[in-house]
């Protein structure tokens, strides 16, 4: 043959073998589509306890199946159901999973201005329980799902990962049907090198897009139970000792109390990136002074973030008294009295510690401070992984205005689970939010703006094509 004709011969043959590149999809159908499952998904009840998720796990099999991919879906006690589904690759590089849960908290439904489970679309907001947390990240990975089998596998297009697709249970509470449930009995569905869930912040400030905050660490969570003791009596005749008043003595010094701050190597690197491009000066100054390694530095600029609830809490211990319990009747002193602290520590820092710390600072021989449920530290996740590269790149593909961070969040999330068992696992919540609708998260009148659903869809989709072609 001659040497142009055996060129072109051989130029055919590869073309023929090289997998098609990606479509992009038609995002107007996507969204709709993302935005009728996500209002399917609100539609059932799934507020934990008593949880009964499999019914959201059967919506999920349906759609999946229905587009001709691979599920496995699991009953882990009655109502509580699992869903795994898989988009296979080439196997040249290992797995990556996206997750997320189908419960829901309690709603109060006098406090919320539409009904919490009727998927209410009003002035461009999607209204209901779990529209954020965690329906919508629901929602938004099905899409991914469903779009990467439409415009890659169907068009002749190969992923160098599986992509799995987890939705799990009993998040908000224990997770012992959620999680931890698939890692104990079905460990080969689920093994992957990277997986991505929520637990970050994509967030307006000053009424733009400025920052992604991709979790790859997270705080500890424990519950320390203070309890005070006194002399009981008939309330008719007042003793110094009382019980419940000793109680909120404690409870008055912890509160005015604050845990020494510290600086780890993401919150460093956070307070580092995001200072170039917050709005305000002085705030811009104090995360520069966070950064450096400088202790002087260090705590002049902590003094100024203790005023921004949502930063403070990233650089130290945090101690929240949630319940107080003490006395039977009105006319009984009891003779103890106690309050539950909810209290997250840094990765890395000791519990047992803190308790040690507040112990001095009650300084009351008759109040004791006692770990009643320990939590479990994880590795922190790297940063500079691939999977974290194509975040970066998939939001700035989107608005090259956007700094893109890591981040340690101060909420537990099923990730600490992943990176304990080994796994490189990152946070989003890619639905950029100004501080009001995200505060709604767990609140009344939990809303979703219908543009930010449409981008935390495309963010996901770009950054699971990014790491899986």
């Amino acid at each position: 043959m001659r040497p142009r004709l055996f060129a072109a011969a051989l130029l055919m043959t590869l073309s023929a073998a090289a997998p098609a590149p990606a479509q992009e999809p038609d995002w107007s159908a996507a969204s709709r589509e993302t935005l009728a499952h996500l209002q399917a998904m609100i539609r059932l009840n799934t507020v934990n306890p008593p949880g009964n998720e499999l019914q959201v796990a059967r919506h999920l099999d349906s759609a999946l199946k229905a587009a001709g991919i691979e599920t496995h879906l699991f009953e882990a006690a009655p109502g509580r159901g699992a869903l795994v589904a898989r988009l296979r690759g080439t196997g040249s590089k290992r797995p990556v999973l996206i997750m997320g849960h189908m419960d829901v908290v309690g709603v109060e439904r006098d406090k919320w201005s539409v009904d919490p489970f009727a998927a209410e679309i009003r002035d461009g907001y999607l209204y209901g329980r779990g529209a954020i947390d965690d329906k919508g990240m629901l929602a938004a990975n099905l899409e991914t799902m469903l779009l990467l089998k439409r415009n890659v596998i169907d068009k002749g297009g190969t992923l160098s990962r599986d992509v799995i697709f987890v939705a799990n249970s009993d998040e908000e509470q224990s997770g012992e049907w959620g999680m931890g449930w698939l890692i104990k009995n079905h460990p080969e569905l689920i093994r992957a090198e990277i997986a991505l869930n929520e637990g970050g912040r994509t967030r307006i400030v000053g009424g733009k897009r400025l920052y992604v905050a991709v979790q790859n660490t997270e705080k500890v969570p424990h519950t320390v139970t203070v309890t005070a003791r006194g002399p009981g009596g008939h309330a008719s005749i007042p003793l110094a000792g009382n019980a419940i008043s000793r109680l909120g003595r404690a409870l008055a010094r912890i509160g005015d109390y604050k845990e020494p701050v510290q600086v780890n190597p993401t919150t460093r690197e956070f307070f580092s990136q995001l200072g170039r491009v917050w709005p305000n000066r002085q705030e811009r100054t104090a995360m520069a002074d966070v950064a450096s390694t400088d202790t002087r530095r260090i705590q002049r600029g902590a003094r100024v973030l203790a005023g921004i609830p949502v930063f403070d809490a990233v650089l130290r211990n945090g101690i929240s008294p949630t319940i107080v319990q003490g006395g039977i009747r009105t006319n009984v002193i009891p003779t103890e009295a106690s309050a539950k602290l909810n209290i997250r520590t840094l990765p890395g820092q000791s519990i047992d510690s803190v308790v040690r710390r507040l112990q001095r600072v009650v300084n009351d021989t008759m109040v004791t401070i006692t770990v009643t449920d320990r939590g479990e530290d994880s590795p922190a996740s790297d940063f500079h992984s691939p999977m974290f590269a194509a975040i970066r790149e998939s939001v700035q593909a989107l608005d090259a205005t956007m700094t893109v961070v890591p981040y340690l969040s101060t909420g537990a999330t099923d990730s600490a689970r992943l990176r304990a068992w080994g796994m490189q696992a990152f946070g989003l919540l890619p639905f950029p939010m100004n501080q009001d609708d995200e505060d709604r998260m767990h609140g009344n009148d939990e809303r979703i703006p219908l543009a930010s659903l449409d981008f935390g869809t495309r963010m996901i989709y770009g950054a699971i094509l990014r790491v899986a072609r």
